[in-house]
């Protein structure tokens, strides 16, 4: 994936992986296990409501979480019709595996999922107080009460539902990442990123503005990250990076504005006029970036060479 400094808005969307979200329901943090890399909420309501997200959303939601969606129609539930918000959590678990669960809340009927299931001859699995029912492509989903459903690939669901009944530690457990859940779900789109996750993706954004300081050193400094997207009025994008000092904010801001001025410099149409809608600030200990632009500039640079080139 090509990623230069010229669009950090666009680079940091993509690599953070965005997402259309509503507020964490209680059955869902209790699955969430300690070891979360990243969660990311879809809200369903308010993404069919803006055409511009839903375009955002078809250019760069990731495979793996379209297969999540996909694998809720074959057990009966349309997310565009059923799904009041979806969510997603990366976590890894004591092996050092990476998984992924999908937790759907809506207004959908378990008793006639539940019929839809066995009219289809499909048996579960009992897992703890659970019973698990297979999904497509090996997937098994479970209800967590009338509105909630866990999914995924077995040993994800599993996991989740050890953090839930108290076989292994859940997001409960982990301060820092529920310190950033608590900060970014009052909004209808976010995201958060743990430590890892958001040096990554900074060095990803930097490109070659992370040569001008010893990044491998700065990074470590490098907490967690929350971002957020509204699409009420033209599309509004916020990114709060968490670091451990206020000299490391002032240090990452400064080394987003010397990319941005350099590149500017240079840049024509869609590369000048997202860099002109970009911010870049520091409060504290943390980095923001903020954009913002009206719809009909964004379709413009969603449709762009340059997006298609970094969305690849």
């Amino acid at each position: 994936m090509k990623r230069t400094a010229s669009l950090i808005v666009i680079s940091v969307v993509l690599v953070a992986v965005p997402g259309w979200g509503a507020a964490l329901g209680t059955a869902a943090g209790t699955v969430i296990p300690s070891q979360v890399q990243q969660i990311i909420s879809v809200d369903y309501r308010q993404l069919a409501a803006s055409p511009t997200a839903l375009a955002l959303k078809a250019k760069v939601l990731p495979q793996n979480l379209k297969e999540l969606e996909t694998a809720l129609h074959g057990v009966g539930i349309d997310p565009d019709k059923d799904v009041d918000s979806l969510t997603f959590a990366s976590f890894r678990t004591q092996d050092k595996a990476l998984h992924v669960i999908g937790i759907a809340q809506g207004q959908f009927s378990r008793p006639k999922i539940i019929k839809s299931m066995r009219a289809k001859k499909i048996k579960p699995t009992k897992y703890h107080t659970s019973f698990l029912y297979p999904m497509a492509g090996g997937m098994q989903v479970t209800f967590l009460d009338s509105f909630t459903m866990l999914f995924g690939d077995n040993s994800a669901v599993e996991a989740s539902l050890d953090a839930r009944d108290g076989n292994a530690e859940s997001l409960a457990a982990n301060s820092q990442m529920s310190d950033l859940v608590r900060s970014a779900d009052q909004g209808a789109v976010w995201s958060v990123l743990d430590a890892a996750g958001t040096q990554n993706m900074m060095r990803s954004t930097l490109g070659d503005a992370a040569r001008l300081a010893d990044y491998d050193t700065v990074k470590k400094r490098l907490l967690g990250s929350i971002y957020t997207m509204d699409f009420t009025h033209g599309v509004k994008f916020d990114l709060s990076v968490l670091t451990s000092d206020s000299m490391t904010a002032a240090t990452m801001s400064s080394l987003l504005r010397a990319g941005m001025m350099f590149k500017r410099m240079n840049a024509t149409g869609v590369e000048k006029m997202a860099l002109d809608n970009v911010t870049v600030d520091n409060d504290s200990e943390h980095l923001l970036v903020h954009f913002k632009t009206d719809d009909d500039k964004f379709q413009s640079l969603l449709q762009s060479p340059l997006f298609t080139a970094i969305a690849r």
